[in-house]
């Protein structure tokens, strides 16, 4: 049986935790899928954490949280705070579905798999997370278990214009859920 994560598993270093949680399984409600891509995010010029705001606040205060953000006016992105000692967090890039694949085809308004939670966005609207979910605890809304990876590669991050010479993109070698 899979252990399931706990706080302290967050205390460590952000590129540490970034990579452990490819292969965890999350679940929240009735919903539950494997990790299979994250990015890590610090105090680099690309992060949130970079600058302390009231939305960053998250990243420098607390670690084994949920951090949701709210980006282009339409999307959430779910992230978990890291690193007792500095700011950080570990965005959720994509999720391979394992169970309430009806329920999150129905949210995601897609019968495809592979598009269901293939990006940031779409793995929220996929398990609903929304910004209900901010500052809750690991263990509380979202829950994670200890999974097995594959081979993890990494990349430069997506979408940023910063530190992009940061290969702190993660993600399961050759799995077809990985964001595009």
């Amino acid at each position: 049986m899979s252990k399931t994560i706990t706080k302290q598993y967050f205390a460590r270093n952000t590129l540490l935790v970034a990579r452990s949680l490819i292969g965890c399984v999350l679940t929240c409600d009735s919903c539950s899928g494997r990790i299979v891509e994250v990015e890590a995010y610090t105090d680099d010029e690309a992060s949130h954490g970079h600058r302390r705001t009231e939305r960053s606040a998250l990243m420098h205060d607390t670690y084994g949280h949920v951090y949701v953000y709210f980006i282009y006016g339409m999307y959430h992105c779910l992230n978990f705070t890291t690193d007792r000692n500095s700011s950080g967090a570990v965005l959720i890039r994509a999720i391979e579905p394992l169970s309430g694949i009806d329920i999150m085809q129905l949210r995601r308004k897609t019968a495809n798999l592979r598009n269901l939670c293939s990006g940031p966005g779409k793995l929220c609207q996929a398990f609903a997370i929304d910004m209900s979910f901010n500052g809750s605890r690991i263990g509380e809304k979202i829950t994670l278990k200890e999974g097995i990876s594959k081979t993890i590669a990494a990349s430069s991050r997506v979408g940023i214009k910063k530190a992009t010479e940061l290969e702190w993109r993660f993600f399961e070698k050759d799995n077809p859920y990985i964001s595009g």
